[in-house]
């Protein structure tokens, strides 16, 4: 075989595989939308929960306690002496 007929049977066998893929993910898609559709039609939609009172926020001018200021600057400390 010349190299012009080996490079075309390269070029037809990506085409060839690449085709496959395409068909196969778009196989894909489809089967994924078919699945939603069904699951939407047979299974009821989950009720709402309540919604939970909402945490509460902390003030801006709040400091955090000394063992959270530590910990963070222990933490700023190593993470510096790592880098170099």
């Amino acid at each position: 075989m010349t190299s012009s007929q080996l490079l075309l049977e390269g070029v037809e066998l990506m085409l060839m595989g690449m085709g496959a893929v395409y068909f196969f993910l778009a196989l894909l898609v489809l089967a994924i939308r078919l699945m939603a559709r069904l699951i939407e039609r047979f299974v009821p939609a989950a009720p709402l929960r309540a919604a939970t009172a909402p945490l509460p926020v902390k003030l801006a001018g709040h400091q955090p306690e000394a063992d959270v200021l530590a910990a963070i600057q222990s933490a700023i400390h190593q993470h510096r002496a790592r880098r170099g």
